[in-house]
């Protein structure tokens, strides 16, 4: 393991930054970085953002050399690696695509119902652009890990239009739900071998084993009490604020009422729709929480330590959020075949799903891509959920790719979230003109 690397952050400017590269320096004695370079098609957020990780970079491999750059070319000459971690559109942009369902008394969610569909649409064709730089300038061997979302929708956008890129996409909700299970369950998170079967976003946890010991009953005992909430007050910051402690409180209600699995929290925007938007502010959503928090106060750190040369790094280490894809990224490099869950076509890995879904099922991650695990046949229930979501998120996929108004709009129509064709509709019709410089014309 004395290869270097070549490595790039694509949203560079993005508030995870410091912490993916504080996960990424923790493995330097593994995963040696030879130069990371971050690049973002805003500047001035970049630049900010970069006072923080030559910080970073000095208090833990000060060899690394950091490059911050808008240019395509310099970022990604010879680049072995790539972290995708786009928000198109920014904050301002989510707002709308939480607050334009409100309006209309439909979850407004920043991945999840319309809110997603809108994020994806802005998403597909950067996405498309950066693995078209990568062809043209990074290493022939070169691997993208995707965390930009919806990651089910660009997961499925790729495989149509660049299916011969090397990119492996991820989320790492499944592995923030785990890492309260192991706080539960008083183990590491490490040692939780899960079994999982689902789309990105929307799935369920069928069995939780640590090591060699099956956990499953006692945990699903637990969540029915008092959700994914772990017992003390031992939780990562980054879903310390009051709505994700909701989230993984409400974990509960679905499981008293769907016994069978341990659900993925988002499945309480599709399932308890009615009760998220009757506890929602319409006018104060997360992206509001996210603006006067995080983004705040990363930015305020930047300028405190640009004045003062002090800073305490500490609160932007999000713990899992890195690690996970520092995991996936050294288990490609050199071939570790480590379980992970990621998404990938489904091709009879869950047998009575189409084999052209883009499920997020567990995979040995390898050199040469992820190895899926065979899930067998899923109950009715589960599968007619999914089948549902996954033609819901095709048909917003050909939307992009045909320019087809009548194909967004029976995507938005099938969407669980929204209760009817004419509400569909209206929701489209504004988020259309809200989204005119960022979507694909629709005709």
């Amino acid at each position: 393991m004395n290869k270097t690397f070549k490595l790039v952050i694509v949203g560079g400017g993005s508030t995870y930054t410091p912490g993916i590269v504080k996960s990424l320096l923790d493995q330097k004695d593994q995963f040696k970085l030879s130069e990371l370079r971050l690049y973002d098609n805003f500047k001035e957020r970049q630049d900010k953002v970069g006072v923080l990780v030559k910080k970073v970079i000095e208090m833990f491999d000060p060899e690394v050399k950091l490059v911050l750059t808008t240019d395509p070319e310099e970022a990604f000459t010879d680049a072995d690696f790539i972290f995708a971690q786009m928000r198109v559109g920014l904050y301002h942009m989510r707002e709308l695509d939480e607050k334009i369902p409100l309006k209309y008394d439909v979850v407004g969610q920043e991945t999840c119902g319309p809110g997603g569909l809108a994020y994806g649409l802005r998403t597909i064709n950067p996405m498309v652009e950066i693995i078209d730089y990568c062809e043209k300038y990074a290493s022939k061997d070169y691997w993208i890990v995707n965390y930009s979302n919806p990651a089910a929708i660009v997961a499925k956008a790729m495989h149509k239009l660049r299916p011969n890129a090397r990119i492996l996409n991820i989320c790492d909700m499944p592995v923030a739900i785990m890492r309260n299970m192991s706080n539960i369950l008083d183990c590491d998170r490490k040692d939780i071998v899960p079994d999982y079967f689902g789309l990105n976003h929307f799935g369920w946890f069928t069995k939780i084993r640590v090591g060699e010991e099956d956990r499953t009953e006692e945990l699903k005992d637990y969540v029915r009490e008092h959700g994914y909430m772990p017992p003390d007050d031992r939780s990562e910051v980054r879903h310390n604020d009051a709505s994700w402690k909701h989230t993984f409180d409400n974990a509960k209600n679905l499981m008293r009422m769907f016994p069978d699995y341990l659900p993925n929290t988002y499945m309480q925007y599709y399932l308890l729709g009615d009760e998220i938007v009757k506890h929602s502010d319409k006018n104060y959503t997360r992206a509001n929480e996210v603006m006067d928090g995080r983004e705040k106060r990363i930015f305020q750190a930047a300028e405190q330590y640009e004045t003062t040369g002090e800073i305490d790094m500490t609160p932007f280490f999000t713990g899992v959020h890195g690690e996970f894809i520092v995991e996936v990224a050294m288990s490609l490099a050199f071939n570790l075949k480590k379980r992970h869950l990621v998404m990938v076509m489904n091709n009879g890995a869950v047998k009575n799903l189409p084999d052209d879904a883009m499920v997020e099922i567990p995979c040995y991650i390898t050199k040469e891509g992820p190895e899926a695990t065979r899930v067998g046949e899923i109950p009715t229930f589960f599968k007619g959920m999914i089948e549902q979501q996954e033609a819901c998120e095709k048909l917003i996929v050909e939307a992009a790719i045909e320019g087809s108004y009548d194909k967004a709009l029976a995507a938005f129509t099938l969407n669980k979230t929204i209760p009817s064709a004419m509400v569909a509709k209206q929701i489209l019709d504004e988020m259309i003109e809200a989204n005119k410089d960022y979507w694909p014309e629709l005709k």
